[in-house]
């Protein structure tokens, strides 16, 4: 985990601006997402003592906690980004887009293209994979959406635990360890709380978390649907609790393989259309795509070797919303 330096006083001013661009979680926040509704007895399975509600534990990112505490002071987001007529393009970069070599040995930078130069805004992958691994060139992306003046959001994949992921984080959060799903849900806060403490670390900021829902290669989500559901009600939580609009970004096909009918409460949507066309992206602003029931925020497609966004009509009016200018 991430850990604040002696210096914290410097780093104070970074996490007040990313709190203040966080918002209040009374006024901006979603409320805090519905518990998924079981479709099996939970059983106790030789469980750990309960988790500590309220405690981020002993194991979370100290910026993360600086962050959740600014956040809860009301610091508002501001946003000095004109309104706007018609579907505005940007990508996305996460660790693809590191130079060969970078990164975990199951997910090494590939070296591939970073946005188009028309591009307006970037979202920006906080995790190098699976939970608890952070984008090795994090801060080079973000340099590099300084430097060209566009916008910026974020958004972090979620995965499921391995047994001694588990073990470290199933009682350290939230919600009462005494049952696996609890564990799970403990799991998930902390993957949340670790990305936060990225986000601090590289002085990021953003309006929204968008939580990535899908299968994630060489960390396969369990057969459970209903565990699967569990971790990620904990993610969202983790960034609810912390001050955070959330989405979700997946297909309703992928949503529905990993998780099943579990809803996020109609929380707002990034949908894909993989390799497909920009018509095609715009297309799954509709209704006939929709993920959970949330309002359709972009459309995402890949071309020229890059994933390629566009915003869903209507959203551009108020793109501060999903978005931060870093200069």
């Amino acid at each position: 985990m991430l850990r604040a330096p002696a210096a914290v006083s410097s780093l104070l001013l970074v996490v007040l601006a990313l709190a203040g661009c966080a918002g209040d979680p009374a006024a901006d926040a979603p409320a805090r997402p519905p518990s998924a509704t079981p479709t099996a007895t939970a059983s106790s399975d030789g469980a750990r003592p309960g988790g500590d509600a309220g405690d981020p534990g002993a194991d979370a990112s100290d910026l993360a906690e600086i962050a959740e505490n600014l956040a809860r002071e009301g610091a508002q987001a501001t946003s000095n980004i004109a309104p706007r007529d018609g579907e505005v393009l940007g990508g996305d970069v996460s660790w693809p887009q590191c130079p060969k070599g970078t990164g975990i040995p199951e997910k090494q930078g590939q070296g591939m293209p970073m946005p188009l130069p028309e591009a307006e805004y970037v979202v920006l992958g906080l995790t190098n994979g699976p939970g608890f691994t952070p984008n090795p060139c994090l801060a080079d992306q973000v340099e590099w959406a300084r430097d060209n003046d566009v916008l910026v959001s974020v958004y972090a994949v979620s995965s499921y635990p391995s047994d001694a992921t588990l073990e470290k984080y199933g009682a350290d959060g939230p919600y009462d360890a005494s049952k696996k799903l609890d564990r799970l849900r403990n799991v998930g806060y902390q993957q949340a709380r670790y990305n936060i403490g990225t986000m601090g670390k590289v002085g990021v900021l953003s309006p929204i978390v968008w939580i990535d829902v899908e299968p994630v290669p060489k960390f396969e989500w369990s057969t459970d649907l209903e565990a699967n559901a569990a971790v990620i009600e904990g993610v969202a939580r983790g960034y609810v609790d912390a001050g955070y609009k959330i989405g979700v970004y997946s297909t309703p096909a992928l949503y529905r393989h990993v998780v099943g009918d579990f809803s996020l409460g109609g929380i707002p949507e990034w949908r894909a259309a993989g390799q497909t066309s920009r018509a095609e992206a715009l297309r799954r602003c509709g209704d006939d795509w929709s993920i959970q029931g949330g309002p359709a925020v972009m459309g995402q497609w890949v071309e020229q070797q890059r994933d390629q966004n566009l915003t869903c009509p209507g959203i551009a009016a108020d793109l501060g919303q999903w978005f931060h200018r870093l200069t």
